[in-house]
């Protein structure tokens, strides 16, 4: 005979049949019957692997450095060189300001210095030439006090000179507005013929290669919230993708209002495939451990005890067992004892299986020798 497809149907007839002749009856009927045949999708192999849980978290990807550059200067804006979206080197150029009256002061200021060096100079020489003169007793001490008062002045003067052209040369420098580092402009705020004011924003620049995670988690389970803490996480517009960091800050405060405390996991942004502004959720793994994990489909949690229905010798046998933690993000479940490594489980509607049928699971045609 052939072995028997899964039909309701004739699992009820084999069901009365074994109440009806009790006990040795239903040995001799599970013992006669062909295997009932149990499609590949209908069982699992439990696996020991590592399982998780721990508070749901939801908020948004942001760049872990971000720089707003800002004017610090006042002057049109001559030219812009980066857009949004343009990757850029730490230092380079992004925009060039009209420097005209500044460069007109460093010039005079560069002046002021050759003028006040060479009065410096003078200065010193006529110090030299009146100790020369008094150790020889040919002028008065007034005379060489005066002497040191003039080289003490020029000195002075000579400081201030270039203090004034280091801060014109500086102020100069600072009409070309550069990159504050590699990364890549999110936002250009002026164009071309624009007046830059002190302290508007010019440009935005983000370090895409590391992102962080701002998100916010129920205030009743922050006391499992630690630092270092794995954070598992999809973001929208990457479906069937998750994404991992780590938590490095918790807010000391809820919010009142929403009883939600504020939490944030640094992400290495791998092939830089994230971008700020997105929203993300996903979970904080506060719970991490390696056990045998089976499907939630697998579990029977009906009776006082749950229970799976093993394959075991090419029969089915129900099993109690003992459970663990569940994660619901992969609907899995941690099985503390009853089942180990390696055994064979049913799913779905292969459960409602009675314990002693004999079952044989199906093997794809395409994967018959």
């Amino acid at each position: 005979m052939k072995a028997s497809t899964l039909i309701p149907g004739a699992l009820v007839l084999v069901l009365a049949t074994a109440a009806c002749n009790g006990k040795d009856a239903s040995a001799d009927t599970a013992a006669a019957i062909d295997p009932v045949l149990v499609g590949q999708e209908n069982v699992v192999v439990v696996k020991a692997q590592e399982i998780r849980t721990g508070p749901t978290l939801s908020g948004a990807i942001e760049a872990e450095r971000v720089a707003t550059v800002r004017a610090e200067v006042p002057g049109a804006v001559l030219e812009t060189m980066a857009e949004p979206g343009q990757r850029v080197a730490q230092g380079a150029l992004l925009a060039r300001l009209d420097d005209s009256a500044i460069r007109d002061m460093a010039l005079s200021a560069r002046a002021a210095v050759a003028t006040a060096s060479n009065a410096d100079d003078i200065a010193k020489k006529e110090l030299e030439r009146a100790e020369a003169l008094e150790k020889a007793g040919a002028i008065a001490t007034r005379d060489l006090e005066r002497a040191r008062n003039g080289a003490l002045a020029a000195a002075t003067q000579l400081a201030n000179a270039q203090a004034m052209r280091s801060s014109a040369e500086k102020q100069l420098s600072k009409t070309r507005i550069v990159a504050p580092f590699a990364g890549v402009v999110s936002a250009r705020q002026v164009n071309a013929g624009d007046v830059a004011n002190i302290g508007g924003a010019l440009f935005t620049v983000i370090d895409p290669s590391t992102m962080r995670l701002e998100a916010s988690v129920p205030a009743d389970a922050i006391k499992d919230i630690k630092v270092g803490l794995p954070v598992e996480f999809s973001v929208g517009g990457y479906e069937g993708r998750l994404f991992s960091g780590r938590v490095t800050r918790v807010n000391p405060s809820a919010d009142p209002a929403t009883r939600q405390v504020r939490i944030f996991a640094t992400i290495p942004n791998v092939g830089r495939a994230l971008v700020a502004g997105l929203f993300a959720e996903g979970r904080v793994a506060t719970d991490i451990r390696s056990a045998a994990v089976v499907p939630l489909a697998a579990v029977d949690e009906r009776s006082v005890r749950p229970s799976v229905m093993r394959i075991k010798g090419g029969k089915v046998e129900r099993v109690e067992v003992e459970l663990g933690i569940h994660d619901q993000q992969t609907e899995t479940v941690e099985v503390k004892t009853g089942i180990v490594a390696g055994d064979t489980l049913l799913l779905g509607t292969a459960r409602g299986l009675t314990p002693g049928i004999p079952v044989k699971v199906s093997v794809p045609s395409d994967n018959k020798k």
